[in-house]
């Protein structure tokens, strides 16, 4: 584990995955001990972590110790990775996948965090019709 990962539960989910997720992207990452993928992929996506330099944060979510996180999630398959920015889920997607795979859902979850939204944008819009 490193910096930019940590271990979730049902008790620290709000603090670390909702919360967090405001001021920097969350991927969130369901899986179990005893799954083969979950084994392939989780490595990666900690490797990425260290990689992006905290640009996301990698919550991981032992299924079996926390089944009420991966029910509220809908997780019928490991590894089930759910990507959380300003406090809801964006995107997700479930199994191992290619680094690159990862890499362009990591590249999107960030600029889509950073992107002003369609309310902010209509707001400066009509803010700059209005200076003089």
């Amino acid at each position: 584990m490193n910096r930019f990962t940590c271990d979730v539960e049902e008790a620290t989910f709000d603090e670390r995955v909702i919360a967090r997720s405001n001021a920097t992207p969350v991927v969130l990452d369901i899986g179990a001990e005893w799954c083969s993928p979950c084994r392939v992929l989780t490595p990666l996506l900690e490797k990425l972590a260290l990689a992006y330099d905290g640009r996301f944060l990698l919550a991981k979510v032992d299924a079996d110790e926390n089944m009420r996180i991966a029910g509220r999630h809908q997780a019928k398959g490991f590894p089930t990775v759910i990507a959380y920015s300003h406090g809801h889920i964006t995107d997700r997607f479930h199994g191992v996948q290619t680094e690159r795979f990862l890499r362009e859902f990591l590249d999107r979850l960030i600029r889509n965090h950073h992107a002003p939204s369609t309310i902010d944008q209509l707001a400066l819009a009509a803010s700059t019709q209005h200076t003089i």
